[in-house]
């Protein structure tokens, strides 16, 4: 049996299209996001994305938290990226929004649960999921995580694996409130790495940390000996992303 012979007619007849018009214009649709975002974000370094959960009401710990960290990286001088959500990316929003350095918010259409927040010096609307977490990535000198869902989950799993994988430079991954991800520390110390489905070292990927006064320590430290820029490697790294 021959490639052609397993392939669905559609694909396998030379003379039919590949894609039909919607699915090329769409296309365009995506780079524009990219252009345009790209363009907007470009002047907001240093900056630190925070993830967190969107269901997450103003008057929970988590919140609160999360309002005074932005806050207080805000009025260091780094740009706070978050969802541009409700919850915890509204608190991160919030909290820069009343410091010194700008909040932007990156929104995503979604028919359930997102709603833009009203704390955004910069808001910027995406229809993509993988177009917005290219931008979490491009412009984070760190990133700090609050407690989530998915979605937060998602969101740190792709930056330890590009981290990992030097696929992105190397910067500071900071997970906020120790019981909460007291589980999922263990699971990767007894599970990952006893069945040797990552390296040791790469455990060290993430700092826990609670306060908030030594998250910002942290991402300081990490770049007491270079600027916050991305050196000439590592800007050329961030192309190939």
């Amino acid at each position: 049996m021959t490639a052609k012979d397993k392939l669905p007619r559609s694909l396998a007849d030379d003379s039919a299209p590949r894609f039909n018009a919607r699915e090329s214009w769409r296309i365009f649709g995506i780079m524009a996001e990219f252009v345009e975002a790209t363009e907007r974000l470009s002047s907001i370094r240093p900056a630190v994305s925070i993830f967190g959960s969107a269901r997450t009401p103003a008057d929970h710990m988590y919140y609160m938290l999360a309002e005074k960290i932005a806050r207080q990286l805000s009025d260091a001088g780094f740009a706070v990226i978050s969802g541009g959500g409700p919850g915890i990316m509204e608190a991160a929003n919030k909290g820069a929004y009343f410091g010194k350095s700008p909040s932007v918010g990156l929104n995503i259409q979604l028919p359930m649960e997102q709603g833009s927040n009203p704390y955004q010096d910069i808001s910027q609307t995406f229809q993509h999921f993988f177009a917005r977490k290219f931008m979490f990535v491009k412009f984070a000198a760190a990133y700090v995580v609050m407690p989530g869902g998915f979605g937060t989950l998602d969101e740190l799993l792709e930056a330890m694996t590009l981290i990992q994988t030097r696929k992105s430079r190397q910067m500071p991954i900071i997970l906020v409130h120790s019981p909460f991800w007291k589980g999922l520390m263990d699971w990767i110390r007894d599970r990952l790495v006893a069945e040797r489905m990552i390296n040791p070292e790469d455990v060290d990927l993430v700092q826990v940390i609670d306060k908030p006064e030594e998250v910002v320590e942290a991402i300081f430290k990490h770049y007491e000996k270079r600027g916050f820029a991305p050196l000439p490697a590592e800007h050329e790294m961030m192309l190939n992303l």
